[in-house]
């Protein structure tokens, strides 16, 4: 029962046709007991254009619960392949960047590797457990998911009091670097315990950021090519702490900026 009802809702969406829009369907299958939603599944490339990983957290139901996840091109007839699936807590290259917290150890991940240019997918993962099954379809075009793992190996070296070296290495991940460049952005912030501050740079732009007992002002420095992993940001305050962070974008702009990396702290120097 479970194969003949993972085809019958894999066709369905195929016969939707090529032009359709991107879906995000909750269907229940063969379902005899009270089987909750299936959680949210979020998909991403985090190396252009070959590999994709699509994640989703542990249901905190008691039950024993196995996936099957499968993929395929969004065209009639194309072959249907077999996710590699990565339970929580497992050990996987692909999750070596991943940060490690209670919540990332508790996700179920799915790898599909070798993927083509400027093509559209259609993922179908199916849950099963003793009382049932339920399944979640996706389509995606790869460009729309691409979103590299966070920069590595962050370093701040005050230059003066004034001006700060920041340096960082690309994501390890990120296979084809010398084809697909990626650009960066740096984020600095720091309390802001009187009035606001204008910081007037350029590439720079700047927001207020309130948090319940702190108000911080935040600024965002865009940096260029792959080949530029390190920058100066000037005007910082002598004896004041910043808090900065690094991420990794597509040099064309694909999908959307990694995760921050984690944060780096540093008093400038008062004196030189």
């Amino acid at each position: 029962m479970l194969m003949v009802g993972i085809v019958f809702i894999t066709n369905m969406v195929l016969f939707l046709g090529p032009g359709s829009q991107a879906l995000d369907v909750l269907n229940a299958i063969s379902t005899t007991g009270d089987f909750p939603s299936f959680p949210a599944v979020r998909c991403r490339c985090f190396s252009y254009p070959f590999e994709i990983l699509c994640s989703w957290p542990e249901p905190l139901r008691s039950q024993p619960t196995h996936y099957l996840a499968t993929y395929s091109e969004r065209h009639i007839n194309a072959d249907i392949k077999v996710c590699q699936m990565i339970p929580p807590g497992s050990s996987s290259p692909v999750l070596t960047t991943t940060p490690s917290s209670s919540l990332s150890e508790q996700l179920w991940h799915c790898h599909l590797p070798n993927q083509k240019l400027l093509t559209e997918y259609i993922l179908n993962i199916t849950a099963v457990h003793s009382g049932g099954s339920s399944s979640y379809l996706t389509s995606f075009l790869l460009e729309d998911i691409v979103q590299p793992d966070p920069p590595v190996n962050i370093t701040l070296s005050p230059l003066t009091t004034k001006t700060l070296l920041v340096e960082w290495s690309p994501p390890p991940t990120w296979s084809s670097i010398d084809i697909f460049p990626l650009k960066y952005h740096i984020r600095y912030r720091w309390e802001t315990k009187g009035n606001p501050v204008s910081v007037n740079q350029e590439k720079v732009s700047c927001r207020e950021v309130h948090t319940a007992q702190r108000r911080w002002t935040e600024c965002t420095f865009k940096w260029g090519l792959s080949e530029d992993t390190k920058a100066k940001l000037k005007g910082l305050v002598p004896g004041r702490t910043y808090r900065l962070q690094v991420c990794a974008e597509e040099f064309l702009g694909l999908g959307k900026c990694s995760e921050w990396s984690s944060p780096e702290l540093i008093t400038m120097p008062k004196t030189q």
